[in-house]
This record gives C-alpha cells, sequence and structure tokens, in this order.
C-alpha cells in the first residue's frame, strides 16, 4: 500500500464524511445565493478558482512539483472534467429548484455509483441491489413527477448531476489507492478552473459589496475542503461505512434553505427522499455484507 494511504479506521472516515456533510448544504446555499444576483458562469468561475488556488497555496509548501504529479493524468483530467459538469448542472438547478429538493435528488448518486460499477469496476451487483437501486430511482421520479405539475428543467439539472457526480466517483475510485488526497482535490478543480478563467473577462458583473467578494471567494474554499475531506472519508473506510452520513446533508439542506430562502420541501418531495435513502442505506448494507463475506470474517 503507498505510503500516503491513511490506515483503515471506520471513526477516522466517518469523522471526515461528517465534517463533509457539514459544509456540502453552507456551501450549496452560497451559490444559490450568489446565482441570484450574479451571471451562473462567475458562481462557476468562483466555485473552481478559488477551490484551485486556496488548495494549491495549502499543500504547495509540503509537497512543491509533486503536487501536479500523477499516474494517472487521463482519469484526473475525466475526473475535473466530469465534476465541471455536475457542478455546472447542480449549480443552474438551484436558480429554479428548492435547496432540499436538489440535494434529495443528488442522493440517487449512490445508487448510480453501484449501477456504473458494473461496466466501468467489473464490480457484480446483485439482484437485491438492483432491485434496491431501481426503488431508489422510483423515488427520484416521485421528486421530478414528470408530466405533473411540478416538473421544471432545474429537478432534471439536478439529475444530471447526480449522474455526473457518480460517474465522478467511480473514476475516483480508480485513483484512490494510486494518487495521493491532495493530488486528486487539485485536479479536481483543474479543468473548469482553466476555462472558466478564460470565459470570465467577457461575463463578469463586479460584486457590490465586500461581503460578495468574501463569499464567492468562501464557495471555492468549502467546495475544496469538502471534496477533500470526502477523499479521505473513502481512503479511511469502506464506502459502504460512511457514504450513509451523506444522507445528512438533507436536514443541513432544509434548515438553510427554509432560513435563507423561505423554502420547504413539500409532501412528494419528503416521500421521494424517504425511498432514495432507503434504498441507498440498503445498498451500503449490502455492500458491507459482501465485504464481511470476502474477508471471512
Amino acid at each position: 500500500m503507498p505510503a500516503f494511504a491513511s490506515r483503515p479506521s471506520a471513526l477516522r472516515g466517518i469523522f471526515f464524511m461528517c465534517i463533509a456533510v457539514a459544509l456540502m448544504p453552507v456551501m450549496n446555499a452560497i451559490a444559490k445565493a450568489l446565482g441570484a444576483e450574479y451571471p451562473l458562469s462567475q458562481v462557476i468561475w468562483a466555485r473552481f478558482a478559488f477551490h484551485f488556488v486556496f488548495m494549491a497555496l495549502l499543500f504547495w509548501p509540503r509537497r512543491k512539483w509533486r503536487l501536479l504529479h500523477t499516474k494517472r493524468p487521463m482519469i484526473q483530467f475525466g475526473r475535473s472534467a466530469i465534476m465541471f459538469a455536475s457542478n455546472w448542472f447542480f449549480i443552474t438547478a438551484l436558480t429554479t429548484v428548492a435547496l432540499a429538493t436538489a440535494s434529495a435528488i443528488m442522493f440517487t448518486a449512490p445508487l448510480i455509483v453501484t449501477a456504473l460499477s458494473v461496466p466501468f469496476l467489473g464490480e457484480r451487483v446483485g439482484p437485491r441491489r438492483w432491485a434496491a437501486v431501481a426503488v431508489g430511482f422510483a423515488g427520484a421520479l416521485i421528486i421530478i413527477r414528470p408530466g405533473g405539475d411540478a416538473l421544471n428543467i432545474g429537478q432534471l439539472l439536478a439529475l444530471a448531476s447526480a449522474v455526473s457526480f457518480g460517474l465522478y466517483q467511480i473514476l475516483t475510485r480508480k485513483v484512490a489507492a494510486i494518487d495521493p488526497p491532495e493530488t486528486q482535490i487539485l485536479y479536481t478543480a483543474l479543468i473548469a478552473a482553466v476555462v472558466m478563467s478564460a470565459v470570465i473577462p467577457f461575463n463578469f458583473a463586479m460584486p457590490q459589496l465586500p461581503l460578495h467578494w468574501a463569499m464567492f471567494a468562501a464557495l471555492g474554499m468549502i467546495g475544496g475542503i469538502t471534496q477533500y475531506f470526502v477523499i479521505r472519508a473513502l481512503q479511511s473506510a469502506p464506502a459502504a461505512t460512511v457514504s450513509p452520513y451523506l444522507y445528512g446533508e438533507l436536514i443541513g439542506a432544509t434548515i438553510l434553505g427554509y432560513a435563507l430562502f423561505g423554502e420547504f420541501p413539500d409532501g412528494w418531495t419528503w416521500a421521494g427522499a424517504a425511498i432514495i435513502v432507503a434504498s441507498g442505506l440498503y445498498v451500503a448494507y449490502r455492500e458491507s455484507r459482501r465485504d464481511v463475506l470476502a474477508s471471512g470474517k
């Protein structure tokens, strides 16, 4: 095992994931607030540019040029491009969808990882887990209600973000034991930071308040820190152990959505979210059982 890999520790992994879960709703609330006042391209630029700069400044003194060294450059560039797409979809969705609703739809990402693990990772998924994936997507359909009055493009964009994020996690698994988390987190923001920095001079609105400047900077810094702790959590403990804690984000998203934007999910959203969470927890349970059987314990 590489020297940078953490010794497996369930408690450490859970601790790292809980930090990430506490930060995610804050990051999304900032993005939603800025998206109502400034061009979305500017919000997305801040999300990744400040992420890249902050992480580079944080890790450069210790790692220097090794920070940019990767054994799998094409996978890292692919991760970066897919994260760019996922965030673009999600931030755009937040302009028309409640914070908690978008978060609930994003909870389909672990189910998408399960489905994609078959063609991309060669993993075997049994009929029970396939059934859980199908039930989870039924929960997403309850929230989206295709053909109903509640359907809007923002919900579909949130689902597209979840699909993209699921693929991002698959690629992250491929390099988890190859490149250190400091390198992974820098490459996560690279493509978007470069592309949006080239675009932003043509669509930039000068922030009117010092608070807005601080929010733009905080958006990227919190985004980088959040993803770093997700990577550390997955390196410290099995995904089946730490992933269920991601569902705690719905609590923070609901509280911030109501306190800052006067949003509260309707009954259909809560019902769909409950089905998605239950399906995700079952998938995590089956994965943990598979790991136990594989280890012979």
